[in-house]
Parts: C-alpha cells; structure tokens; sequence
C-alpha cells in the first residue's frame, strides 16, 4: 500500500499544532499515521450489520443514590443569619463598578 500521509502533511499538522518536530520524528510520525489509517480502513470494512452502538462493553448500571425530595432549611431563617439581606435575597457588595 503507498503511502498516503506525505512528510509534508505531518510538517503540516505539526505546524498547525504548533509542535517543533525533526525530519526524524516527521518520517517516524508519517509511518505511523499511515498505519492508524490503514487500521482505521480495516475497521471500516467490517460487517457490523444488525450490531447496536455502544458507549461501553459491559452493562453498565447505575449506581448513584435515589433522588428524594426533602424538606429544606427554611428561607427566612437563612436570611436572618445573613450579615445582609434586601427583598427575599442575600444582599453582597457589588464588584462590578456601577449598575448598567
């Protein structure tokens, strides 16, 4: 099979991704490119026909807790704790400067 990734399309990337590479790693990362496509090629020729997506191999359960609603702490009480409030709130200072 020829070789479909070029030195010049890994400077390419490389440059893209800003990466400083060597003509070294650029004939190593060619070779190796060239390879995940080829595998990526086999993987495409199979026959996955009637075989449903998956996002893990194993069902996969969950295992968080039951969401039940409970009572929360009251607002006003909250509210009376706070070094200020204004309308139903916690009043803060500002820190954006002026109100558009």
């Amino acid at each position: 099979m020829p070789n479909r990734i070029t030195p010049d399309d890994v400077r390419s990337v490389a440059r893209l991704a800003r990466l400083a590479v060597t003509d070294e790693e650029v004939e190593l990362f060619a070779v190796q490119l060239a390879a995940v496509l080829e595998h990526a090629e086999d993987v495409e020729a199979l026959d996955t026909e009637g075989v449903p997506p998956t996002a893990h191999p194993l069902a996969m359960e969950n295992v968080l807790r039951d969401d039940v609603a409970r009572p929360g702490v009251d607002r006003a009480e909250v509210l009376a704790m706070a070094p200020a409030s204004e309308a139903g709130r916690f009043r803060v200072p500002r820190i954006l400067g002026e109100a558009p």
